[in-house]
């Protein structure tokens, strides 16, 4: 054997397990269609053409005449293996298993002879008491950081994005670190330092509300910021140990012991750290500016923490404004419609009115001034959820002009039921610097060009604006410096600045008031229900307002450009989502990085008493870093401003306080890149890779990559993958009011009735997360899961079979490669396909191929042929003899491969298998294996893969005939001429002269296992030279194939000739010819005078 078969097999030592099962018998895998691996196509699986006996060119049925020449037509669906488990032979180990549970029989005296599979290794997983048991192993014997010290390879670095640390895990997070898991285990395989170190989002409103909601009123009434702060760091402390312990238990390496918390204060340093570099670099500014406030929240919202629910309805209103004055460039087309020309808008917001500081028009567009007559009587209606009413202007007997967008007459008559006289028509720039009267508190106001916002989709194609309610209107206000009015308190109620409206909620009674109060002056034509799309805070799912404040930004204006730039350098899986990315920052405006709350991290700036003004500067940030990374950031709240400002300021500390604002979450979280990566040890910036859900395009991917390119020029990562959300198997999304929710947990240790929701474990879990193409939506629920679970049971079933065959194994006992049989030779070039695929997928993250590929080859391939066939040498071909020895050199090779591919999705079921092997595997440098993560991933072997062209083809022929003769061995087991394939003789006769003689050949093999009745598990089988009478008359069961659509072969079946061996069950003629054995065949009477009856009893 050469030097890289002899590697598989070093060295044989009986393990004493660190895990032991009691003695379980060997299940026997049924048959199942057989696909074999081409090596012209390494990279893919590829189907033999099948044609059968029942789909004889497609089409074509095939007669199977029996000797009443009665014809019997056996029908399968195209591609169908049509099998039964009766009708394969399992002689020899029926015998065996009869014999040693004490069955009569004539004669049991060859039982002993007989290698029947014996392994600890059960065929329940057990996996409620199992799986804890090997992860135990796994931290009292610290295998992971063992595999960490061991491996000499390049770091590799998947950056955990970090959950909120504010309840319990959902299927989301299972997915979403299953991922991760199996991507860092596949590369400590492949010797990576593959450091993974965990994260926890702990900061934020969400903690803060758990807080205030498990508190009484008396309670909250004492609680000073610090008690607050004490009581949100506890309480997330408490979640960050119970996720921690169920990510443990879904089988997640990682560096438990020290994880990132953004409550660290070594981690707020960095976060303070990043904020101080953007300060310097001009980045981070104080303005007054609109931004998505939540009244519920009492605090400004980054566009992350919305969500936009369907069925949201707004009271909208067609409202006009009274023209008053116009430029010289225009007044000769207004003059002569003065004073009685209006401006007419459309908002759904109402309750901005009294902030309304323009009209604002685009200038390309055409406008119309129309003159109002004959509205219906019948207009108000009422149709679902879309009503109208007309306002008391409607009901005038004279009527304004008005001014609106010439594409939107039409529309707008069919609307307000009313006849619309185009008297006029203008460009919008016509219109530009005309003035009106504010329908409320009688402003003179502009009217002004807008951007492209401004379209004739809806409404009357002029804008109300209130730059202190809306981002477009604040960018327009700027352009003509206007004011920016924001009457609306931090609870959304409007302020004593909105005069007779004060103390209203804007979103309630203040919006009905304000439409009342124009409809009482005339102001209004219409109210109409209008249902779209709006903003809520995500999470007290309540609406959210644009509103002006005091806000810290940071200027995504200043580094756009490089942001945009730095996406395109890294790679993007699946590609699609760099377009989202893109997208998303490309229109995104400046972020509002400051929250009015407590729970935080502070920005660490301090206002001068009288002035107002900002104290902030590379000296002050660095100061508060160095004590927060000392204290941390409760120190902003306990020490003086003479403590916490530098020294130089500190003769001026009485005119100054402390700000109260602290940063947004997205921030905490998007600085981990400095803050973890950064800082920990063995971790290295730019991370390798990030992974999470698709909706943190923008959340964390974006945040990191604005506070990196900002800071760094460059993004953190250099690969990020995006996975979608899991959903019901209905493709529902889960919710509890829809009772579909699938937890994790139970999945994985069942619910209370153990019928309806069984423990499947955590391999179970993971093997779904394998089978699925994670970049789109993913389902899951019962259905789904047992599938799953079946699926595991035979992978189970096939490694169960490996060890069970290899129970006597060792290393030295390997034949060498080209010793071996071609049929063994055969396995491994497909082995090492399986290998090549499996390991292409893996790094390419298409963890659903492996899942396909390994179902196909481990639980279909394997045991549809190879596994099948194997059973007569293994059980009676002799214990120590070359064709056992061969095939358990084959079967080794796969048991070492197949469980080190499998072990990152099922890593606790690959370990069992490990601890379980009978023999131990030594390394390379000659140390032990003594976990399956310390074995390296499988060496590729070019000898196995180099298996001839020819070969190839022509075994893919004997596979795809071996399913034909089945067919027709299945309907002479039908008819009664046989019981099992064992009672019966084939006969072949083909056509084309080369495979016929290939065929020959193999009928006398010199490799009993390469033989064809060895490979159709019949007793005999012949190739007749023709198909005269004489050859064929006295065959009862005959039928015609092509293979692979081109060479036609000839099958018959009969009984088999001789009588039928004992041991073994195969028919022979040469039985009854050995005196002291006269029940024997000859092969069995050679092993059993190798095998002395009575050594072999000893030994058992």
């Amino acid at each position: 054997m050469n030097e890289a078969n002899m590697s598989l097999f070093k060295s044989f030592a009986t393990n004493s397990s660190a895990l032991k099962h009691g003695e379980a018998t060997m299940s026997l895998m049924q048959t199942s269609p057989y696909m074999v691996l081409s090596r012209s196509t390494c990279t893919s699986l590829r189907k033999t053409t099948s044609v059968g006996l029942s789909n004889f060119r497609g089409s074509t049925s095939v007669k199977v005449l029996s000797l009443l020449n009665v014809t019997r037509h056996h029908t399968c669906s195209s591609g169908e293996f049509c099998s039964s488990s009766k009708r394969r032979s399992r002689g020899p180990v029926m015998a065996a298993k009869k014999a040693s549970e004490g069955a009569k029989q004539e004669d049991g005296k060859y039982k002993h002879t007989v290698d029947l599979p014996k392994t600890t290794f059960g065929m329940r997983a057990n996996s409620l008491v199992r799986e804890p048991e090997i992860q135990k192993i796994w931290v009292d014997r610290q295998v992971y950081k063992r595999i960490m010290d061991r491996n000499n390879g390049e770091k590799f670095i998947l950056h955990d994005g970090p959950p909120y640390a504010n309840g319990d895990l959902h299927m989301g997070h299972a997915l979403n670190k299953i991922l991760k898991d199996i991507i860092n285990r596949y590369k400590l395989l492949q010797n990576y330092k593959a450091h993974y170190v965990p994260g926890w989002d702990c900061h934020g409103l969400p903690i803060e509300l758990k807080v205030l909601q498990s508190l009484d009123q008396d309670a909250r009434k004492d609680l000073t910021p610090l008690k607050l702060r004490a009581k949100a760091a506890k309480f997330a402390k408490q979640t960050v140990q119970k996720q921690m312990a169920s990510f443990k238990r879904f089988g997640v390496w990682a560096d438990w012991n020290n994880p990132y918390l953004t409550l660290d204060p070594e981690y707020e340093a960095g976060q303070i750290e990043v904020f101080g570099q953007m300060a310097i670099h001009g980045y981070i500014y104080r303005g007054r500016k609109p931004v998505h406030w939540s009244p519920s929240s009492r605090t400004a919202l980054a566009e992350a923490e919305l969500e936009y629910p369907e069925g949201h309805v707004s009271r909208s209103i067609y409202a006009i404004f009274r023209i008053v004055d116009a430029p010289l460039t225009s007044s000769g087309l207004l003059k002569e419609f003065f004073p009685n020309l209006c401006l007419a808008i459309w908002t759904t917001t109402p309750w901005t009115i009294p902030a309304n500081a323009a009209v604002a028009v685009n200038a390309k567009l055409q406008y119309a001034i129309v003159e109002l007559q004959s509205h219906s009587e019948d207009v108000s209606v009422s149709a679902g959820n879309k009503k109208q009413r007309l306002g008391s202007l409607l009901k005038e007997s004279k009527k304004p002009f008005l001014i609106v967008a010439s594409d939107l007459v039409l529309p707008l008559e069919a609307k307000w039921g009313m006849k619309l006289v185009i008297k006029k028509t203008l460009l919008g720039s016509d219109l530009e610097n005309c003035r009106y009267i504010h329908p409320i508190d009688n402003r003179e106001c502009p009217v002004v060009v807008g951007g492209d916002y401004i379209t004739t989709e809806a409404g009357t194609g002029l804008v109300h604006t209130a730059p202190g309610h809306g981002q477009e209107d604040y960018v327009t206000g700027l352009k003509y410096g206007l004011p920016v009015l924001s009457p609306v308190d931090d609870d959304g109620k409007f302020t004593e600045e909105a005069g007779r409206f004060s103390g209203l909620d804007v979103l309630g009674d203040g919006n009905v008031a304000v439409a009342k109060y124009l409809d009482e002056r005339l102001s209004i034509i219409m109210e109409e229900s209008y249902e779209h799309k709006y903003p809520y805070d995500w999470r007290t799912k309540k609406p959210t307002i644009f509103r002006a404040t005091e806000q810290w930004f940071a200027s995504v204006e200043g580094f756009r450009q490089a942001a945009m730039s730095a996406i395109g350098d890294v790679k993007w899986i699946p590609p699609q989502s760099e377009n989202r990315i893109s997208a998303m920052t490309s229109s995104r405006s400046d972020w509002c990085i400051s929250r009015q709350r407590t729970w935080g991290v502070p920005i660490p700036v301090f206002y001068h008493i009288q002035s107002k003004e900002p104290l902030m500067n590379e000296e002050t940030i660095n100061h508060i870093k160095t004590i927060i990374a000392q204290k941390g950031s409760d120190a902003w709240w306990y020490m003086k401003v003479e403590d916490l400002l530098p020294e130089k300021y500190r003769e001026k500390a009485s005119d100054y306080e402390k700000g109260t604002d602290t940063m947004d979450v997205w921030f905490d979280s998007g600085s981990s890149w400095a803050a973890a990566l950064g800082k920990k040890d063995g971790l290295r910036f730019p991370a390798d890779l990030y992974l999470e859900g698709t909706d943190q395009h923008r959340g964390w991917f974006q945040s990191s990559l604005l506070t990196s390119v900002a800071t760094k020029g460059r993004a953190p990562y250099t690969s990020v993958i995006t996975h979608g959300f899991v959903l019901d198997e209905k493709g529902l999304k889960m919710s509890k009011s829809l009772g579909n929710v699938v937890d994790p947990h139970t999945v994985i240790e069942g619910g209370k009735n153990p019928k309806e929701a069984p423990s499947y474990g955590a391999d179970v879990l993971r093997l779904w997360v394998s089978s699925i193409d994670y970049t789109g939506d993913a389902m899951i629920g019962p259905q789904v899961l047992r599938q799953m679970s079946d699926i595991y049971r035979k992978l189970r079933g096939t490694l169960r079979y490996l060890l069970a065959n290899l129970h006597d194994w060792r290393a030295d006992y390997a034949v060498s490669y080209h010793n071996l049989p071609i049929i063994d030779r055969h396995a491994l070039f497909q082995l090492e396909n399986f290998q090549m695929n499996i390991k292409e997928s893996y790094e390419k993250y298409q963890f659903f191929k492996i899942f396909q590929i390994m179902q196909r080859f481990v639980i279909v391939d394997l045991s549809n042929f190879y596994f099948d066939v194997a059973k007569d040498r293994l059980y009676v071909g002799g214990t120590a003899s070359f064709t056992r020895r061969s095939c358990q050199t084959v079967l080794a090779a796969h048991l070492l491969s197949i469980v080190r591919v499998l072990a990152p999705i099922l890593p606790h079921l690959a370990e069992d298998v490990w601890q379980n092997l009978p023999f131990q595997y030594n390394m390379e440098d000659g140390s032990v294996a003594e976990f399956v993560f310390e074995s390296r991933w499988p060496t590729p072997n070019e000898t196995w893969l180099a298996f001839p062209t020819k070969e190839i083809d022509f075994w893919a022929k004997v596979l795809e005939l071996r399913t034909e003769v089945n067919r027709v061995l299945e309907v002479a087991r039908t008819e009664k001429l046989i019981g099992s394939s064992l009672d019966a003789k084939v006969y072949l006769q083909a056509s084309d002269a080369s495979l016929a003689s290939r065929l020959c050949e193999m009928c006398s093999a010199k490799d009993d296992a390469d033989t064809l009745q060895r490979i159709f598990i019949t007793s005999q089988a012949e190739v007749l030279p023709s198909l005269e009478d004489e050859l064929i008359s006295h065959i009862p069961f005959k039928g015609e194939c092509l293979i692979q659509g081109q060479s036609k072969v000839w099958i018959g079946v009969s009984r088999a000739e001789g009588s039928k061996c004992e041991r073994c069950w195969n028919f022979s003629p040469q039985v009854g010819s050995f005196p002291e054995h006269p029940t024997l065949c000859s092969r069995c009477y050679n092993v059993v005078g190798v095998q002395p009856l009575s050594a072999v009893a000893v030994t058992s």
